[in-house]
């Protein structure tokens, strides 16, 4: 396989990446309220439902709606790989084991992705500085979210495996819809979004059988209205333009900085304490990120060169 010159990240979309991660941190905010009142998978399919017709429109707005019929297939893939099974996989695993772990476990994602991407892809290549950039900011996560987050880890394996197994299908799922870049963000989310709901309506309704739930509250029905349209809609809009421009692997850079996000976010709306750890866990993570960048690391060795000249 002939090699192309390596994907990067522009500081446009580094800003992206940053506005996705916020909007994916937020999910857990809005999630957290939901489920008080609405079972998980439920929420999964609600968050769908609520984007696809916002997506939808977008298209439509845009005379792309057209398109839609003729991927009808790699939407359903998508949907699969990246809404379907990773979301019950992780609902399941999170039923076993802490959230804490699970998200550690979660931050596994950009290292599958950039394996399968070596092997698969010609510009999505692994290099010393972005597997050392990777390790640091799995690390980072697991110093970030405290001493407690690896607790009980090999105490429930299926649950672990579970996890893992969401991780690996949500890089196999942004390697393959790389494939379909030519599409627009919207489309591809759109598509995605309808595909998404016609694989999680039986399950839902046959496990869930949401119209035995009591109606939910306002709060509730808020933080979905929330999770759909702004941490689903207008994040896969983010998530495949980043995909698109900049690569797999550099658009799974997010589950690093998706915890960041939710413990500033914490910090900011609900007057939470930043322990030292949680500092230092961030520290890393933007030293895994820098190391990925490599801008950085080129600026000081040019530096050093007309230093020693």
């Amino acid at each position: 396989m002939r090699h192309r010159p390596l994907l990067t990240m522009s500081p446009g979309d580094w800003m992206m990446l940053v506005g996705l991660s916020m909007l994916w941190g937020a999910a857990y905010f809005f999630a957290k309220i939901a489920v008080a009142e609405v079972p998980p998978m439920t929420i999964s399919l609600v968050r769908v439902v609520i984007a696809a017709p916002i997506m939808l429109a977008i298209c439509w707005r845009q005379g792309e709606l057209r398109q839609m019929p003729a991927y009808w297939f790699p939407f359903l893939v998508m949907g699969f790989l990246s809404n379907a099974a990773a979301f019950a996989l992780i609902s399941w695993s999170q039923i076993r084991i802490g959230s804490g772990l699970a998200a550690v476990l979660n931050a596994t994602t950009p290292l599958f992705a950039i394996v399968l991407a070596h092997l698969t892809t010609p510009d999505d290549r692994i290099t010393p500085a972005r597997m050392l950039g990777l390790v640091l900011g799995l690390a980072g996560v697991a110093v970030m979210i405290g001493p407690g987050a690896l607790a009980g880890f090999g105490g429930h394996h299926l649950g672990e495996l579970a996890c893992l197994l969401a991780a690996f299908l949500y890089a196999v799922g942004a390697i393959y819809a790389r494939r379909y870049r030519h599409l627009t963000p919207s489309v591809i989310g759109g598509g995605q979004a309808v595909a998404a709901i016609v694989l999680m309506l039986p399950p839902v309704l046959l496990i869930d059988q949401p119209w035995t739930l009591a109606a939910p509250s306002w709060r509730a029905v808020a933080a979905l209205m929330a999770l759909g349209a702004f941490s689903t809609a207008l994040a896969y809009i983010l998530y495949f333009r980043v995909l698109a421009r900049a690569g797999a692997t550099n658009a799974l850079l997010v589950t690093f900085l998706i915890p960041v996000s939710a413990m500033l976010l914490g910090t900011v709306l609900m007057d939470e304490r930043l322990d030292a750890h949680q500092i230092a866990g961030m520290l890393g993570i933007a030293a895994g990120l820098v190391a990925i960048d490599g801008r950085l690391g080129k600026a000081l060795a040019k530096w050093w060169e007309r230093r020693g000249d």
